[in-house]
């Protein structure tokens, strides 16, 4: 009886477990399905900020558009780099017709801040740090008034742009702004914690992993794609780097001078060339030289070569100036590139200087257009008439001597010149100096 009445009570208990099963199981379902069929790009952003990355992002973000992409994500550790390739990602970012989120790993600064501010949403790790972005010249100084005024407005636009509060990337720009509460005073350059960037909404949140973050941006059960740069994306990277450049600029004179000096072309000249290919070769892969660079660079050799065998000069100055434009016209910096040519002037120069006090004109390509015989008196060669043995001889004047004239020495009319001043005709006169063709004489 006690069984039958407790039955109806054990049944509505076990309904009622069956029931809370099948909705856990729906929970459980719908977070393993989170973003299911959804595709999501991750990008890494690391080491400096330069026109390499700018090639590689466009290239990733691209394919990213083409393959219908859901979502990128920026893993971000960089220390910053150049403003002008920042400037470019950001256009690159701000056109992105996808959600994008900067996952900030280990440190955005500098250039780096600015690139996580154009995008959609950012994240950081606990122990990641984001600000300091202040401009510095390639000689670590702070760079003029203009440049900090526009990247400072550039800081600005970007936080505007994704709905936070521009003061705390001006704070990041500028070192005026002070900002007692955020550790940053009046002479320093705000960066942020994760802590603090959650409080001013400059982050989203602060997560461990990429596994954490894909939760939260609902994109758990996505195809996720990890991009990396090409061999060839990297080679840009590093060879358009502003250190890298002026040592290839620099190698590349240095073999064309050595190379003066060498009998035929050997190492030096292969060496030189290969930097100079070097130097081409990472600026075209990022996109910064044009056919117009290597066509110019090609005339100027062929005219400097042809300034080799053709007197003149003319040629082999257009032959450098063809270049320099191809250096230039690659550049992505004509302060830059100014630099890394005087850099590599200054070094050609000084080499050129040494091999011509070591090895002087006698070797090379000089020994066919330097003249390196002479005609000696030894030879036989002699440029006048030689008249030393009248030294000591005495004559007398035939003319008056203003100081020049003609004198009669050892029974021979000769032109004199008096050593002093005014000598009258038929003054007894001694050869005191023959230099040349000049006899000098003085009152004897």
């Amino acid at each position: 009886m006690r069984v039958r009445k407790i039955a109806p009570y054990i049944t509505l208990f076990v309904v009622i477990l069956t029931l809370l099963s099948f909705d856990n199981l729906e929970h459980i379902t719908a977070a393993d399905s989170e973003g299911e069929g959804k595709l999501v790009y991750v990008v890494p952003v690391e080491n400096e900020v330069e026109r390499g990355l700018e090639a590689f992002l466009k290239r990733v973000t691209q394919e990213a558009m083409e393959e219908g992409a859901n979502h990128i994500i920026f893993e971000i550790d960089t220390p910053g780099g150049r403003v002008d390739a920042a400037g470019q990602i950001a256009n690159i970012l701000q056109n992105l017709e996808i959600p994008s989120t900067s996952f900030i790993i280990n440190e955005a600064l500098s250039a780096g801040s600015y690139i996580a501010l154009n995008t959609d949403s950012i994240y950081m790790k606990p122990h990641a740090t984001m600000g300091a972005s202040g401009v510095i010249t390639q000689e670590g100084t702070a760079a003029d008034k203009k440049a900090q005024s526009a990247w400072l407005a550039a800081m600005k636009s970007a936080a505007e742009s994704k709905g936070r509060d521009p003061l705390y990337a001006a704070a990041m720009a500028d070192p005026d702004i002070d900002l007692p509460e955020y550790s940053a005073g009046k002479g320093e350059f705000l960066t942020l914690g994760p802590k603090v960037a959650e409080d001013i909404n400059y982050s989203e949140g602060t997560l461990n992993n990429r596994t954490e973050l894909l939760h939260e941006l609902d994109l758990s059960g996505a195809t996720v794609v990890e991009t990396e740069t090409s061999l060839a994306e990297e080679a840009a990277r590093f060879l358009t780097n502003p250190v890298v450049i002026p040592i290839l600029l620099s190698i590349a004179s240095l073999g064309l001078v050595v190379e003066l000096y060498s009998p035929g072309f050997g190492v030096p000249g292969i060496m030189g060339l290969i930097a100079l290919v070097l130097f081409f070769y990472g600026h075209i892969i990022a996109g910064l030289a044009g056919m117009e660079a290597i066509i110019l660079l090609i005339i100027g050799i062929i005219l400097i070569i042809i300034e080799f065998f053709v007197a003149g000069g003319i040629i082999g100055l257009l032959g450098v100036g063809a270049v320099l434009t191809s250096l230039f016209l690659s550049g992505a910096s004509i302060t830059h590139m100014s630099l890394s040519i005087a850099i590599a002037l200054i070094v050609a120069i000084v080499m050129a200087v040494i091999l011509f006090k070591w090895i002087g004109m006698d070797r090379g390509v000089f020994r066919h257009i330097v003249l390196r015989d002479s005609a000696t008196t030894e030879q036989g060669y002699v440029s006048s008439e030689n008249k030393l043995e009248l030294i000591g001889l005495e004559g007398k004047t035939v003319t008056p001597l203003r100081p020049s004239g003609t004198a009669e020495i050892n029974g021979e009319r000769v032109d004199v010149v008096s050593e002093g001043g005014f000598i009258e005709v038929n003054q007894k006169v001694k050869v005191v100096k023959v230099e040349g063709v000049r006899v000098v004489v003085r009152v004897g």
